[in-house]
């Protein structure tokens, strides 16, 4: 009870310090849609729906959606924590309950997001999970209900969840033979993304958009500048034109999107179907693969951010809501100075998905070198999530905003106090982990340190 009582008391807190929540230029488009009733699949029906509905019975903008996912999230936090307090580990509870104070983590969640309502969804799943597990209980029926409808959710608010949930459930759920959980957990993959338009479309009523063509026209660009002479689908004038205007960024696919710079060049590939476009993808990856994984690995290392100089945008969540018509307001001066500290710290390690990934790594080899058990299995579950979605990024991925990477952070962090809870780290992982991360973090500083600051403002970043 002590621990459910400190969790409540943090999520009280978390909701009169951010309160109304933040609003971004995605959630000022959400909430358009949500006040409209007409909705688009640029960003993730479901969140928009679910936000309209709660719009309906309380009002308040985006204060029950603020109060939604930080609900979720200290719920999981808190019964993850609750379950190591009653098998003997106060300090392990202690302790996670500190890493959802941390302001990276709850800094994000404070904006009204569908990265922070996937992560609120996760995290509340994995709780209910874990307060049956860990005592080697199994789940009643509406526990496991709810632990599906949570993560169903999580699934349909971004585009890229499957690659975390599908593996979750396989691990929790699946065979134990482990090429049976690889097989399960790819056709779960492939079967979610070729389900989830119909979803979108046709249960939730999402008008198309076009945005499962993205990928496709950003790698084809990354592609022809980097080897003209292998272009596909783009004319030598238009390969020529994007080279000189830099609109093939690693930070993200804005400027072919933006009709000031490139927008109008990539414009005859946004006519045809998205079949089509990565039958064209696939042509160029075949002509030329060492310039396709030069610029996968560009955009890899921008969005886990490692050789990256300082200030790389999207480290920090925003303390202000974008500027909007539609009474989405800010929270105050409490929430601006704990922004400020989030903002502080993401230029730090703790801020950076690599070093996080070298420690999921270090993780799961801690986890698989041990024998099956309750807290061992919750482990390796959720770092396999955590990898899983990190490793999607190589392939599909055209932004670099930390808040995609924040279900791996965090998952990776529950790791390593549920494997720590049960016993110590092999002297030897711990060493050849250590070793790895302060190469990781030894590489990135000097990167900081030596590359030209990083462009401040949006405009500025498309050039």
């Amino acid at each position: 009870m002590q621990v459910a009582g400190v969790a409540a008391l943090l999520f009280l807190a978390s909701v009169a310090i951010f309160w109304p929540g933040v609003a971004t230029y995605d959630s000022v488009r959400q909430f358009g849609q949500a006040l409209s009733g007409h909705y688009e699949d640029w960003h993730p029906p479901i969140v928009a729906r679910v936000w309209g509905a709660l719009h309906a019975v309380f009002g308040g903008g985006s204060a029950p959606m603020l109060v939604l996912q930080l609900a979720a999230y200290w719920t999981g936090f808190g019964l993850v924590a609750g379950a190591l307090a009653r098998r003997g580990n106060p300090r392990a509870a202690a302790v996670l309950l500190a890493i959802g104070v941390l302001p990276g983590f709850l800094g994000w969640q404070a904006v009204v997001l569908k990265d922070s309502q996937m992560l609120g969804a996760l995290l509340a799943a994995f709780g209910l999970i874990a307060w049956w597990r860990l005592p080697g209980r199994r789940l009643p029926w509406w526990a496991l209900a709810l632990v599906i409808l949570l993560i169903g959710y999580a699934t349909l608010a971004r585009a890229n969840a499957v690659f975390a949930t599908v593996p979750l459930l396989v691990m929790l759920f699946g065979p134990q033979q482990p090429w049976l959980r690889g097989t399960c957990a790819m056709a779960g993959i492939f079967a979610t993304l070729a389900v989830a338009p119909v979803i979108n479309h046709r249960l939730l009523g999402a008008t198309p958009t076009g945005v499962e063509r993205t990928e496709a026209i950003y790698d084809l660009a990354g592609i022809a500048v980097r080897a003209p002479q292998d272009a596909v689908g783009l004319a030598p004038d238009a390969v020529r034109s994007i080279a000189e205007r830099h609109c093939v960024k690693p930070l993200f696919w804005d400027p072919l999107g933006d009709d000031s710079r490139c927008g109008t060049i990539v414009a005859p590939l946004r006519t045809l179907s998205a079949a089509t476009l990565y039958g064209l993808l696939a042509q160029a990856v075949a002509r030329a693969p060492v310039a396709y994984a030069t610029h996968r690995l560009a955009h890899v290392n921008s969005t886990e951010r490692w050789l990256v100089p300082a200030g790389w945008p999207g480290g920090a969540p925003p303390a202000r809501s974008e500027p909007n018509q539609l009474g989405l307001g800010s929270p105050g001066a409490a929430a601006a100075a704990w922004q400020a500290l989030a903002r502080g710290l993401a230029e730090t390690p703790l801020g950076w998905p690599i070093a996080w990934v070298v420690v999921a790594v270090t993780g799961l080899g801690v986890a698989l070198g041990r024998r099956a058990s309750p807290i061992r299995d919750l482990a390796l579950a959720v770092l396999v999530s955590a990898l899983m979605l990190e490793a999607s990024f190589a392939c599909i991925s055209i932004a670099s905003d930390v808040r995609y990477h924040l279900w791996s952070m965090v998952a990776t962090a529950l790791a390593t106090v549920l494997l720590t809870a049960e016993g110590r780290w092999p002297r030897r992982s711990l060493l050849i982990g250590g070793a790895a991360l302060a190469l990781v973090v030894g590489a990135g500083v000097v990167a900081r340190l030596m590359l030209p600051p990083a462009p401040t403002g949006y405009r500025a970043q498309l050039l």
